[in-house]
């Protein structure tokens, strides 16, 4: 079993830094901890709710969420609806001002309803934390990254949770969606060097055969052949937010937040057994990637349209490499 875990941390900011030592720091927020050989990383997405692409993107690093309620207000009901429409395991954490009737209500006849709900006690909070474990997938490894940035002496170092296989020093692999195949030189997993590092972990990746500048969030660390890659995907039925007061259907333009890929998409097609999305540049995958649909145009409501399963490059959709 994996002895790291990635966290969300979402619904009330503040928490996280209590948890753990604050890290890299953009929309999103990283903060650390090491105790007793188990590794912590939690993710905060610091702009939310002014940049919602955040929020999705930070559920998509973690291997559990909490769900820190302190008040009932609109940033929270967004926050809710867009939990529903994820598959990570979700912890409620209740603030002493906020009633167990009160987030009963709030959470009847979704996904949350059943989940475990605990009081806002950090001793506690800890504790539970430390006996959680990323899951230990299998397969050709898979590391999307975050962050990058050029080190002196080094070159470009990017940064990511493992969420397949293991990394390894010296490996070659795939800077998807670009062509380039890049050597990883060295790993760090909190400021120690490694030579490998397994699911749930945060690498920091010296890699030789590219610049910093020339890595993106939403990349993907990963052998050739091992993932596909499109501009037209085919998936199944959009499973629509159920509080979502939007009117989006075929033909509308929408973003596309697959992992931490955020994307420009058409609605190309959209019927009950499939969907065909159409995004503004390549994107990168495997089948059955949960992706969620956001319509930033929404006058009222969640921004949240739905989710859908990416299961294939549609017809037509194939990109050569450049």
């Amino acid at each position: 079993m994996s002895n790291a875990v990635t966290l969300a941390v979402v619904g009330s900011p503040g928490v996280a830094t209590e948890l753990g030592k604050k890290g890299t720091s953009s929309d999103l927020t990283l903060y650390n901890t090491v105790r007793d050989g188990h590794a912590v990383t939690l993710v905060e997405p610091t702009q939310f709710p002014d940049k919602f692409v955040a929020l999705p993107m930070c559920l998509s690093m973690a291997d559990q969420c909490l769900l820190v309620v302190q008040e009932l207000n609109r940033a929270l009901a967004e926050t809710i609806a867009t939990l529903e429409l994820s598959d990570v395991p979700t912890t409620v954490v209740l603030g002493p001002a906020v009633g167990g009737g009160d987030i009963a209500r709030l959470l009847k006849g979704g996904r949350l309803e059943a989940a475990p709900r605990i009081p806002l006690d950090l001793p506690a909070l800890r504790a539970l934390v430390d006996g959680w474990a990323a899951p230990e997938i299998d397969g050709p490894v898979r590391v999307p990254l975050d962050h990058a940035f050029p080190v002196k002496g080094v070159g470009a170092v990017a940064l990511g949770v493992v969420r397949r296989g293991t990394l390894r020093a010296h490996d070659r692999l795939r800077l998807w969606p670009t062509p380039k195949v890049v050597e990883v030189r060295s790993l760090q997993v909190h400021d120690a060097d490694r030579k490998e590092a397994t699911c749930g972990e945060r690498v920091g990746a010296a890699l030789k055969g590219v610049e910093a500048d020339e890595i993106s969030r939403g990349q993907v660390l990963a052998p050739e052949g091992s993932l596909r890659e499109g501009v037209r995907l085919a998936s199944g039925p959009v499973e629509k937010c159920r509080y979502y007061r939007g009117d989006a259907g075929v033909g509308a333009h929408l973003h596309l937040s697959l992992g931490l890929q955020v994307v420009p998409v058409v609605l190309e097609e959209m019927g009950p057994e499939a969907t065909v999305l159409v995004t503004d540049r390549p994107v990168v995958f495997q089948p059955e990637d949960a992706g969620i649909l956001i319509d930033l145009s929404v006058p009222v409501g969640p921004r949240v349209m739905g989710r859908v399963k990416v299961r294939d490059v549609a017809k037509g959709g194939e990109e050569s490499p450049t």
